[in-house]
């Protein structure tokens, strides 16, 4: 597996991390305990060293699997993690006054049993705490050795500035794949300006560039996508024209085009690792496969013209959680 550096840090990880999200919470049943240590193991044992959890993924219960899971190999991993949720429940809002993120920050410590916290996201911008607080704080943690950089999920370009300006933000986790490109509008460039890496999340969209998903799938009782209007079943039908042709360009490559559609990302950037997540082994190393496909000049204006010329249907969030992101 290829490394590369978040930014101009010195943070050096796997060109394609694990989230770890689906482990545990949002897409179904979580995963059983025991499978998902064995999953999180393999994924090392392939060439992983950044894997993604936050303390609002359960809540906790997904740090406690990583945690444990990856103790054997801590000092050739890197994990982040996140703060900014009160009670570590996305339904009872936000909360990064900068006593609570070190509260997070001892907690998240314990449950990922470890001394210090690799890489350090604010889950979302807390429009009640000024962004300066919140980097001064995880800039005193950094200090501490409890911490080892600052990183910033979903925010905008203001908050990435005035939060760079306290504390180098050492990377930027946004959503971004084929069918979500916004932060090339904005973000990437700030990003590139300022030396900050990028880790985009949902990097197959959700699965549906996987090419898995149509129209007719149904989904767990328990599974996000249900409330996302980009998969409604009319959604679905309407994008489908988008895999189609992520499908006809990924037979031409010998690929899957989960595979074609993590390369492209890791062609638009030197700094940038999408994190795709997975509860199954062949998933896995289908993902990481991607990390040695090499997408030529053609095919990425190819790639460019089709995204260009297909409109995606159907936002990404619903309405009270799409108020959340790009402060």
């Amino acid at each position: 597996m290829r490394k590369r550096k978040l930014g101009r840090s010195d943070l050096e990880v796997s060109a394609v991390g694990f989230g770890c999200m689906g482990l545990t919470v949002s897409y179904g049943p979580a995963l059983e305990k025991q499978n998902a240590i064995a999953l999180l193991r393999k994924a090392f044992e392939s060439g992983v060293t950044f894997f993604d959890t936050a303390e609002a993924y359960g809540p906790f219960t997904n740090e406690e699997l990583v945690g444990e899971a990856l103790a054997p190999f801590r000092g050739r991993v890197v994990i982040a993690t996140k703060f900014g949720i009160k009670q570590g429940d996305s339904e009872t809002g936000l909360d990064s006054r900068p006593e609570h993120i070190r509260q997070v920050a001892e907690a998240s410590l314990r449950r990922l049993r470890t001394d210090r916290i690799d890489l350090f996201y604010q889950h979302r911008v807390d429009p009640n705490v000024p962004i300066e607080d919140v980097a001064g704080t995880v800039k005193d943690l950094i200090q501490e050795g409890k911490v080892g950089h600052f990183g910033l999920s979903e925010a905008g370009v203001q908050s990435i500035r005035r939060a760079h300006a306290v504390q180098p933000v050492t990377a930027l986790e946004s959503e971004y794949s084929m069918w979500w490109r916004e932060p090339e509008a904005e973000a990437l460039p700030t990003c590139e300006e300022l030396g900050i890496g990028f880790v985009p999340f949902s990097p197959l969209g959700r699965g549906f560039l996987t090419g898995k998903i149509d129209e007719t799938t149904s989904f767990a009782k328990n599974d996000f996508r249900n409330s996302v209007p980009r998969f409604t079943p009319e959604a679905r039908k309407a994008n489908q024209a988008l895999v189609d042709r992520i499908v006809s360009i990924a037979t031409a490559k010998k690929a899957t085009p989960a595979q074609i559609a993590l390369a492209w990302l890791l062609a638009q950037k030197p700094w940038i690792v999408p994190i795709p997540g997975t509860t199954k082994s062949h998933r896995l190393q289908e993902n990481l496969g991607a990390a040695a496909i090499e997408l030529t000049e053609d095919d990425l204006r190819e790639i460019d013209g089709a995204l260009h010329e297909i409109k995606v249907q159907g936002d990404r969030y619903p309405a009270h959680m799409a108020a959340l992101v790009g402060r």
